[in-house]
């Protein structure tokens, strides 16, 4: 229990509700309003909550609670992500081919392994462009992008804590380095299989109703060309201060914080590797990167509402059938069974319309909350919520945050996108057949 006595009243779950809606709804229904005001909104919601948790439990215990998040969840989480932006920022990567379906399908699934090692937002930023430029001469190119945006933002970050932000939540909880690339390794390989395959065809046909291209490069002009090499060790510094550092098993210290050598280490680790790619980066790089602080403080504003409204919510489910959610726990533990089936098409449906880093946490409490029963005894359970959270990331592009930022810059490069009823329609058709094949071979029994 996060809280010597219990809460009794949904009144507590409000303003989680309230800013999930708002991240959702906001950017669509009032754009330039939330564009404009999205940090109040995101404290207006943080301060109901404190100020409801406060008047129940008092100061000294609220701001112990906060605190505690703070250090142990929202500061690792988002110096992490902080690191990855920054070093994947200061790589600047120009292909010159003509554009081939094949070519097209190796470089997705280069972006797709590359994302659970530096990140759906690093790997769809670091390729974003290049993709776009490789077949600039082309005139059908929506296809490249919602294939991007399946493969590359999400579905491609689900092998280790680094690709996508549940993940790493699950990590920061206690949940092995590893148990990703151990269990969902073989789901996700058919899975990009099956979503390769589909795309091939499908760029092959547009490509034989494409005009002929232009000739090829003159001889001497280099095909591939990568700027910023000195940050590909700084990369690999990151993958193993995280593995290494959690891997270290530390007794807490510093009193009441209850941190950890290895926590502080890690995240010490994490800010220095990202000051160094920051200075020793020329700036013409980030330059024709387009590189801004802004989608990262975005995510930093957004995040620290959500995870100060979560707490109630996290201690009202760990109150488990004695709490206000006993209803949803039995419907999804009939008999005491965890339903994998029905916790993958929740955490995913919740994840494709809110976000899914707190619709993971969130599920995750509702199955026990415990990291070494989840990551054995209870495998499936957790694979169904992993997966629904990343994959079904997207299924909308609100569902991850790198999909608003790889539609905006198609967008800036005269890619006409979908809508977003439009966009649902091609994945609706291209990934729900994919998801339901996942369940039948992966989850039941």
């Amino acid at each position: 229990m996060i809280f010597e006595s219990e809460l009794s009243s949904y009144l507590y779950v409000l303003p989680f509700i309230g800013i999930l809606l708002s991240i959702s709804l906001g950017p669509v229904l009032f754009p330039q309003i939330w564009h404009s005001h999205y940090y109040r909104i995101s404290l207006f919601w943080l301060a109901i909550s404190l100020l409801l948790m406060i008047g129940k439990f008092g100061v000294a215990i609220t701001g112990g609670q906060w605190i505690h998040m703070l250090l142990h969840e929202y500061v690792p989480f988002i110096l992490m992500i902080a690191s990855l932006y920054t070093v994947t920022g200061g790589i600047h990567i120009v292909i010159k081919t003509r554009a081939k379906a094949r070519t097209n399908t190796l470089f997705l699934l280069i972006g797709g392994f590359l994302a659970s090692f530096i990140g759906t937002t690093g790997a769809a930023m670091l390729l974003i462009r290049p993709l776009i430029e490789m077949n600039r001469h082309r005139k059908h190119k929506v296809h490249l992008i919602i294939f991007f945006i399946f493969i590359v933002a999400n579905i491609g970050g689900s092998l280790t804590p680094l690709g996508d932000p549940p993940l790493f939540l699950g990590y920061l909880q206690g949940i092995p380095f590893w148990w990703p690339m151990e269990h969902l390794f073989f789901p996700v390989a058919k899975m990009l299989f099956v979503l390769l395959a589909v795309f091939w065809i499908i760029d092959s046909y547009l490509l034989r109703q494409e005009p002929a291209q232009p000739k090829a490069r003159a001889n001497g002009e280099r095909r591939l060309h990568i700027s910023g090499f000195r940050n590909f060790p700084i990369l690999i510094g990151i993958v193993l201060s995280v593995w290494m550092f959690g891997s270290w098993d530390s007794a807490p210290h510093l009193g009441v914080l209850n941190l950890t050598w290895a926590g502080i280490g890690r995240d010490l680790m994490l800010l220095s590797l990202a000051i160094l790619s920051w200075t020793i980066t020329p700036k013409t790089i980030r330059h024709y990167n387009s590189y801004s602080w802004e989608p990262f403080k975005e995510v930093a504003k957004l995040f620290i509402g959500i995870f100060t409204t979560i707490i109630p919510v996290v201690q009202m489910l760990h109150q488990g059938e004695q709490g206000l959610f006993a209803r949803v726990l039995r419907l999804a533990n009939p008999g005491g069974v965890p339903d994998n089936t029905l916790y993958f098409w929740l955490t995913g449906w919740l994840s494709a319309f809110l976000d899914n880093a707190p619709t993971y946490l969130v599920f995750y409490h509702m199955a026990g909350g415990d990291a070494v029963t989840l990551s054995t005894t209870m495998t499936s359970t957790l694979m169904a919520i992993s997966a629904g959270a990343v994959f079904m990331g997207a299924m909308t592009y609100i569902g991850n945050a790198p999909n608003f930022m790889v539609k905006a810059i198609a967008e800036k490069q005269h890619i006409k996108m979908p809508t977003f009823f439009g966009y649902m329609a091609w994945s609706c058709l291209i990934l729900l057949p994919c998801f339901a094949l996942f369940c039948w071979f992966f989850l039941y029994g």
